[in-house]
């Protein structure tokens, strides 16, 4: 007998409350406060020992080396703040809002509030291509369809998208804080007032500081490192998750929503350093409300109940889930390049 529609939805909706019953049972959800401030305060300190060598080394060439130290430093703030915005540090929604806007908009010149929609949106529909704004159609394009088309420079770009792919990545951090100041301007931020003060007090701070230290020429050479390397170090983070990955309909349940379209990557706590724990991105996926800490004890929970109900569990090391992502973004450009070759 074939199941009707509402039977197989009750099914599939089982399937998630199984799995959370067996995530809580082992208490993976609780807060973890001695980790986060822990690591809230390793973070604060790399910011301010980045400012300080910097003060300290004053106008010379050397403080190009201080540039790739703000960078990771920059890196791993975004990466606190993400946590903050999924509410894993803080319970209430208050302090997580203000830790937010202290660490993305004071901290790297990135609007929280724009932030924080565009990743709900995200979350909400992973790789989906009308709802996900992170594979929408702009510089990349990672669905053949969106491809077609394309002319000019845009042309150009889709058709040498994966070689173009790591130096695209370098303009990342700009395009952060373009985005955010439109955001700010168009009014699609709640507290727009008090984040713009924020970001300018950013922008006022970050600028005078390197043009009061520097010589014209270092402090845009200081510019240009940070900012492409924090580009790179961010797209080097996020670039593993969904890039390549399977794009939904819209009609699959939640389970099956957003482990099918995430790749997980394989490695020890140094890749969960450096990644901030989105290596372990279906369980992030799953339960984004998941402390950082928790998502390595979850993975071998999640794994073995998606073999055991037959959803397919994707995992890769670092360097092949990003030669995944490159061959996607190679294979989605190859209609354009065989037009223009007829």
């Amino acid at each position: 007998m074939t199941a009707t529609t509402a039977e197989r939805t009750a099914v599939a909706g089982s399937d998630f409350a199984e799995l959370n019953r067996r995530i809580n049972a082992l208490g993976l959800m609780r807060r973890r406060p001695a980790y986060y401030a822990l690591r809230l305060a390793a973070v604060g300190l790399l910011v301010v020992a980045g400012w300080t060598a910097f003060f300290l080394i004053g106008s010379s060439w050397w403080t190009l080396a201080v540039a790739v130290l703000m960078a990771v430093a920059f890196a791993q703030l975004a990466l606190v703040a993400h946590d903050l915005a999924h509410r894993q540090v803080f319970r209430t929604k208050r302090p997580s809002e203000i830790a937010g806007m202290v660490a993305g908009n004071l901290g790297i010149g990135m609007s929280y509030g724009w932030w924080m929609d565009k990743h709900t949106r995200h979350h909400n529909n992973p790789n989906h291509d009308d709802l996900d704004p992170d594979v929408a159609p702009e510089v990349l394009i990672w669905a053949t369809e969106s491809a077609l088309g394309r002319r000019g420079l845009k042309g150009f770009v889709t058709r040498h998208q994966a070689g173009l792919f790591f130096p695209l990545l370098t303009l990342l951090g700009i395009d952060l804080k373009v985005s955010s100041v439109k955001a700010l301007r168009n009014g699609v931020v709640k507290r727009r007032r008090l984040e713009a003060t924020l970001l300018a007090v950013h922008f006022v701070v970050y600028f005078s500081a390197l043009f009061l230290v520097l010589s014209p020429l270092q402090a845009v050479a200081f510019i240009l490192v940070h900012q492409a390397l924090f580009g790179v170090y961010l797209g080097l983070t996020f670039a593993p998750n969904h890039k390549g990955m399977p794009h939904p309909t819209g009609n699959e349940d939640y389970l099956r929503k957003q482990v099918v379209t995430s790749r997980n990557v394989r490695g020890g706590r140094m890749i969960d350093v450096a990644l901030g724990g989105l290596n372990y991105q279906i369980e992030h996926h799953l339960f984004p409300g998941m402390p950082s800490p928790s998502l390595r004890r979850a993975k071998p929970v999640v794994e073995a109940y998606c073999n055991e109900i037959g959803v397919p569990y994707a995992q890769a090391g670092l360097i092949e889930s990003y030669r995944q992502a490159l061959r996607h973004l190679h294979e989605v450009g190859e209609p354009l390049r065989a037009s223009r070759a007829r």
